[in-house]
């Protein structure tokens, strides 16, 4: 049943309102909801401030009609998707830069701000944000915050939670709270910071977020190593990590995702497994490439070459474009689910042997690929979805995947959230006596299930949360 969004004439201007259909189209899912899954807000509205945010949530609540806040839509596992209908809340507007701190290492942003834009605010100063994901440029911060996003830089930096300092943040009643601080460490009290953090806006909506920023290094080398098979790619990684090797980023491409993205990028890397690498240091960055380089030679690497500057970037463009890629590579196959599992560095190897297995058993392509240094596959496993039989294939595998990854003390979700795609895997990963736990937080927060319901809890849990 649609639902009456009438009370936001009532609340915001009129330019920050709509029920158009080309609005509420636009806003009825993300990047990763399939055409047949996406559902139509009954109303979009572009807050413009926190009392915007306040009036919008309370007045909904009274209502008890669902909100679904909304950024770029990049997410990939339908947490934007506004799955009960009601208001789509666009933070876009919400795009200041509202203070810099280099003093203090810190900055202080709206949820719609860009990471591109806010490392630029801060690149004058020296610093950056590095937990950043690669669609930083295109994705917001709050969307960022929401679930917990990283990125190729993760391994030596840690997620975007590890760099939050304080946030401000509206609850589904209106209520605006404060949590955190702007000092470097504090023990004073529950840690709803950490709680909202990776929330995917099920608990409230972020308006003000504070960062702690890092020191741009002195030296910066990247470059890649090719291998002759992708066993002996992933064994390096492992092996690297366990020793203690000071790379900044450290991603895989496996055969088919090389292949991928040289038709798509006009690059060419090598028709094999291929590892990019990234090495930052203020001093003796050369000893920490030396010391890769070693432990990749134990592993059979065939090519290893450092560049710097443009000709690094040069060798980046292929795996930046890998996403897009990966969607026009062979209309009209596309990924069966998306992956993102994550496991222990140890197991990371048989995760991808295990994904590469499955594929040849079916005759479909798995192209595995990721922040190989976190133990993070992504993998997507190409089907065409006119197809029933390779569409169940597909989505078999894909299941089989998560299901191992948790077998191995991992998680069904590496950084895009659980939204609704991994909501089935969460009493298997967590149990449900957490699980309980976390419904219990909701409910306490949310307890008219308004705020982004149909989101994070399984199915079973829909009329509820």
């Amino acid at each position: 049943m649609p639902h009456d969004c009438t009370f936001l004439a009532d609340t915001l201007d009129e330019e920050q309102v709509s029920l158009g259909d080309d609005d509420r189209d636009s806003h009825a899912g993300d990047w990763g909801t399939p055409e047949e899954d996406r559902v139509r807000p009954d109303a979009v509205c572009w807050p413009e401030s926190t009392a915007d945010v306040s009036a919008v949530l309370a007045a909904a609540n009274d209502r008890d009609v669902p909100v679904t806040p909304y950024a770029a839509g990049t997410g990939i596992e339908g947490n934007a998707l506004p799955a009960r209908g009601g208001v789509s809340m666009d933070l876009t507007r919400m795009d200041r830069v509202l203070d810099v701190r280099p003093e203090d290492f810190q900055i202080d942003v709206e949820p719609g701000v860009l990471g591109g834009t806010l490392n630029d605010a801060v690149a004058e100063h020296g610093l950056f944000l590095p937990p950043l994901p690669q669609s930083a440029d295109i994705s917001t911060i709050g969307g960022m915050i929401a679930t917990d996003a990283s990125g190729a830089k993760t391994v030596k930096y840690g997620e975007v939670h590890d760099w939050v300092l304080e946030l401000e943040a509206v609850l589904a009643d209106g209520t605006v709270i404060e949590t955190g601080s702007k000092a470097k460490k504090t023990s004073s009290g529950y840690n709803l910071k950490d709680v909202l953090v990776g929330s995917e806006g099920t608990l409230g909506v972020v308006t003000r977020a504070t960062f702690e920023l890092e020191r741009q290094p002195e030296q910066i080398r990247g470059g890649r190593a090719v291998f002759a098979t992708l066993d002996d790619a992933a064994t390096a990684i492992a092996a690297t990590m366990q020793a203690g090797c000071d790379v900044a980023t450290i991603e895989l491409l496996d055969q088919v995702s090389t292949k991928i993205a040289d038709a798509y990028s006009g690059t060419d890397l090598p028709d094999a497994p291929t590892v990019f690498l990234e090495f930052h240091a203020n001093h003796g960055i050369d000893a920490e490439i030396e010391a890769c380089r070693e432990i990749f030679d134990e592993h059979g690497v065939e090519r290893f070459e450092m560049a710097a500057g443009t000709e690094m970037d040069e060798l980046w463009a292929a795996r930046r474009d890998l996403a897009n890629a990966l969607l026009a590579y062979d209309p009209p196959r596309r990924p069966a689910k998306p992956g993102d599992v994550t496991v222990p560095i140890s197991q990371y190897p048989d995760l991808v042997r295990y994904a590469k297995t499955l594929g040849e058993e079916h005759v479909l392509d798995v192209p595995c690929f990721g922040h190989a240094g976190d133990g993070n596959v992504h993998y997507n496993v190409l089907v065409d979805p006119n197809d029933p039989e390779e569409l169940e294939a597909g989505r078999e595998i894909s299941d089989a995947v998560v299901e191992r990854a948790i077998e191995m003390g991992g998680t069904s979700t590496g950084e895009h959230g659980v939204g609704r795609g991994k909501r089935s895997y969460m009493i298997a990963e967590h149990g449900e006596g957490t699980v309980d736990a976390m419904r219990a937080i909701k409910r306490t927060l949310d307890p008219n299930a308004t705020l982004n319901p149909g989101k994070i809890f399984p199915a079973a849990d829909d009329e509820r949360l």
